[in-house]
């Protein structure tokens, strides 16, 4: 029963972090991005900012709370 119960809620994250990812904006978006080939965002020169902050913070939570589902799924569970 428990474990059917993380199950649900592990498919649920995962659809929700999928829709998180395809929300967000590429890193090399636009024509700046097309010439320099996206160096500054690979040295951090640009800080993510309001919406994309949001989705960030929000996919990196996602994320852990996969790995916690997941682990909890295969391994406490069983």
């Amino acid at each position: 029963m428990l474990l059917t119960v993380v199950n649900v809620i592990l498919v649920i994250d995962v659809i929700v972090m999928i829709a998180l990812v395809l929300l967000q904006s590429g890193k090399s978006a636009g024509l700046s991005g097309a010439i320099s080939g996206g160096a500054e965002q690979l040295f951090g020169k640009q800080k993510a900012r309001g919406i994309d902050l949001v989705l960030h913070r929000m996919t990196i939570v996602t994320a852990v709370l996969f790995f916690l589902l997941a682990f909890l799924a295969a391994y406490v569970l069983q």
